[in-house]
Order: structure tokens, then sequence, then C-alpha cells
């Protein structure tokens, strides 16, 4: 039965969303957090083990060292107070793609504490976020279950386990309750873990590829009636891997817990999952509170131990930041805030500096990315880098052009054979005798034709009327099949009018 919604407008104008998130960004080191077992996404089931991971009797975790620094580093980007020591502790709990039957996390010595993080919009205003703890622990491994509808356990007629992501190394950051957002709530939200993804990327400390489980967020929400009234009850939806359905989360769960409030109906702690087919949440097991999980040190694992001098050394490495070198390469660039966003929201800004660095102009190379290129993507649902064409062959197809050897059409071809992996752009412009006609005399004879044919259009250019100049290039641009340069034939029309 589909649960009751409020519109959204009137949910957030009679309700205050307070809403908070758990990030989990697994850190791409080579080996687990607590044994040398390998990493590797898409392996075979099952392989990637060691008795540590396994949780076997007699086995003893040892503490990965890069994972540490990248937690540091991770910290120290999110403004945090990264502690000297920090201590792991035993979550207990029992799920099926936890071996041990407990998870080793930290508790109330975290390696990393209190933050906070500057999200810039869409209309360019800042918004704060609050972050209450970085914590390192290890990852639980994956169900999949078999039967159901979208790999989900309702209907499933069994389950397969596979414990290769037992034991990753993954760092959660956790938001203290954000307030003041109001009808901004989902937007702000995604900001923040689009931010997320960009640093951790900018920092090479983790992958974040979200549809790979890299980076995955929990969504809490409850709504009260204003600033100064109690907190509501919160949901928590579990595990959304996509920044829309971050966004999508958030909106449907406002509108659920307004018409369910609004009809006297009481908001359960619960959690919830998104189910993307029917763009909806819906409820999963009673939330538990922190006492329920039993948390005690490990008694396997010595406190950790990183020290001042450490930490100023993982300080002195850090690359510039996301939003600051986004502010720097509009400036460079010369985009306005509009343009510097789409590039943002594409996830093409990484392309179009290196486009840039080899030999592109920023217009060119934002011009490809965002438009031809980005199209292609959006029809085969991949991201840009996961197409057949690189940075370089943006940039070569910008120099062909630049050397008059391609005009815009045969350019927007050749990036076509590219894409449709015909070879490098030199190779797809040798297979097709891409070539802009260059021999004065056939373009002379084309526009002198194309003129000929039109005495219409030729008495309004004489009269002052530039308009119908297209009709003359297209005119042209079939008889050379698209191989004349535009601004070559307009020349040649203009001087044919001036002497006539």
């Amino acid at each position: 039965m589909a649960e009751k919604l409020m519109k959204y407008a009137d949910a957030v104008a009679k309700y205050d969303p307070v809403f908070g998130l758990e990030v989990h960004v697994e850190l791409c080191t080579n080996t687990k957090l607590f044994c040398p077992a390998h990493i590797e996404f898409g392996g075979e089931p099952n392989t990637q083990l060691t008795p540590v991971s396994l949780g076997l009797p007699g086995s003893l975790p040892v503490v990965n060292k890069t994972a540490i620094d990248y937690a540091v580093k991770l910290g120290l980007a999110l403004h945090c107070k990264v502690n000297e020591w920090s201590q792991f502790a035993r979550k207990n709990y029992f799920y099926p793609d936890m071996p041990r039957d407990y998870q080793i996390s930290q508790y109330d010595k975290p390696l990393n504490g209190e933050g906070y993080l500057d999200v810039e919009l869409d209309d360019g205003s800042i918004f704060r976020v609050p972050i209450e703890r970085a914590h390192v622990e290890d990852d639980a491994g994956k169900n999949t279950h078999v039967g159901g509808a979208d790999g989900r356990i309702e209907g499933a007629d069994h389950s397969l386990v596979d414990y290769n992501r037992a034991g990753v190394p993954l760092v959660e950051i956790v938001t203290k309750p954000i307030e003041g957002a109001g009808a901004r709530t989902p937007e702000v939200a995604g900001a923040y873990v689009r931010a997320i993804r960009d640093i951790v990327r900018a920092l090479g400390i983790s992958h974040a590829r979200m549809e790979q489980g890299n980076m995955r967020a929990d969504v809490n929400v409850s709504l009260h009636a204003g600033p100064d009234a109690p907190l509501g009850t919160r949901s928590e939806t579990k595990n959304v891997n996509t920044f829309k359905g971050i966004e999508k989360t958030l909106t449907y769960e406002i509108r659920r817990q307004a018409a369910l409030l609004e009809s006297g109906g009481e908001v359960l702690q619960e959690t919830r999952h998104w189910d993307e087919s029917t763009q909806t949440t819906a409820g999963g097991r009673v939330k538990t509170d922190a006492n329920d999980y039993r948390y005690f040190p490990d008694p396997d694992l010595v406190m950790v131990h990183v020290t001042k001098d450490h930490i100023e050394e993982l300080k002195a490495q850090m690359p510039e930041m996301p939003r600051e070198r986004r502010t720097r390469l509009k400036k460079e660039w010369d985009f306005t805030d509009r343009q510097m966003q789409d590039a943002v929201n594409a996830d093409a800004v990484d392309l179009i500096e290196d486009t840039v660095k080899a030999g592109a102009t920023a217009a060119g190379a934002r011009k490809w990315w965002l438009g031809e290129i980005s199209r292609e993507a959006n029809a085969r649902g991949v991201s840009l880098q996961e197409l057949p064409i690189s940075a370089q062959d943006v940039a070569d197809v910008e120099q062909l052009i630049a050397d008059g050897k391609l005009n815009d059409k045969l350019a927007k071809q050749t990036v076509s054979g590219v894409l449709a992996g015909e070879g490098k752009p030199s190779e797809v412009v040798k297979k097709h005798g891409y070539q802009v006609v260059s021999d004065d005399g056939a373009l002379d004879a084309a526009v002198d034709q194309a003129l000929k044919d039109n005495p219409d259009i030729v008495a309004k250019l004489k009269g002052g009327n530039m308009k119908p100049m297209g009709a003359i290039i297209g005119a042209v641009m079939r008889a050379t099949k698209g191989q004349a340069d535009a601004k070559a034939v307009s020349k040649i029309v203009m001087e044919r009018i001036a002497k006539s």
C-alpha cells in the first residue's frame, strides 16, 4: 500500500527538517585494514581472503599504516581535530556478511574529531556542514539476493555472500545534526556528498566510485516544528549510492514524515531502504542505539599513536583542495560561475584541465566535453571518463581545427569516429578522407555556382541584408560534402558581392 505524502513545499513550510549524513568512503589501499589480503574490485567472489578477514579463531589483526595516513589526510581536509591517540573498538552485531559477528570500528576515541566542510551550492552561496567525527573501520562483505526484484531480499529464494570486501578499510564521516537548510535540505546534502567525493579523489585516497560501492551514505532525517522545538524522531535510509538518490531520499522522507505527523501518526526510529525503481523508501528494522552494539576496546589491537610531527608531515603533503582549485581554474579559464558549475556537475573539470594541458583552449575543451561528448555519455549511460576518448584526443581535434584542416562539421564527425572506436583523430581523418577544401579554384567554383542558383538571395545580400548568407554557405557545404571552411566561404561571397 502506497504511503501518504505531503507536497514538498507544504511540508517544509509547516515543519523544519533536520538531517544528518554518515558517508562511508572506502580507502584505495592495496591491502585490507588488518591483514595483507589484496583488494581488487570485481574479483572472483571469496578469493581475496585471509584468516583475519574471515575472523577465524587465533587470527590476529595488524593495522595498515597507509590506511591510517589516508584517514589523517581526510581529517585534515575536513578541518577535523586529528587525535594523537585513537582506539579501535568492537561493534557487536550479527549480519551474514560480517564473518566475525563484530565490526572493528572506533567509538569514543576516533582518529578524527569535530570538524566542518563549507559546501558551495548552485547559486554560489556557502553552507557550512558541521562534522562530528571521521573514524576508521573495516567494511563488511556483500550479500546478493537471488530471485527477488532488483536484487532485494524481498521475494528472494536464496542469498549469496561474497567476503572479498570484508576488511576493506574505510572512513565513516558522521555529521552533526544539520539545521537551517530548510527547503534546500536535499540540495545541501547532495552538494556535501559531491564535495566529499571531490576531496577524496584530490587526496588520492579513494576511487569514490559510488556505482562500485566505494562510497555510499546513510541518510538520517527528522522533522520538528521549528528551531526551538524538540527534535523529532529520525529515520535512517541505509546505503544510498547515488547523489540523486540521496537528494530524492530526503525529499521523499520529508514528504512522508510530514504526512504522517499531520495525520496524527508517529514516525518510527527505523532503518529504511531507497528503491530506485519505485522512487520510494521502504521500512526495514527498528533502529538500534549505540549502546545496543555493546562497544568495547578491541583487546587484539593497541591504541593508534599518530605523533604531532607525523601529522605535520602529512599536512605538508596535502594537495590543493577542490574548492580552491575550482576558484583558481575559473579565473584562469575565464569561465562564468554558471560555466564552471556546469563543468563541476558533469564531472568534467579534470578532463577540461587535462585537455588544456594537452594544448587546447579552455573554451574549446569545455565545448567538446560538455557538448558532443557529454551527449554521447548520456546516450550510453556512462560517465565521461568511461568513454573511449582522451583529453589528448580532444586537444588533437582542436589543433586540426586551428590548423585549418577540419571545420566544425568534420571535427564532429572525427570525434564521433573516435568514440566509435575507429582510432585516434588522425586515424579517423585519414580513414574517411576528412579535409577542408583548400583549393581556391574548387571553392571559388562552388561559391559562384551557389550565387548563380540563388539570385534572390544575392539581391538581398547586395541590399545589405546578411541574414540569408547561411543559405549560400549551406549550398557550398553541400557541394563540397561539408568540407568547406565557412569563414572562407563567407569571405569569398562578400568579395563577389562587392565586385558585382
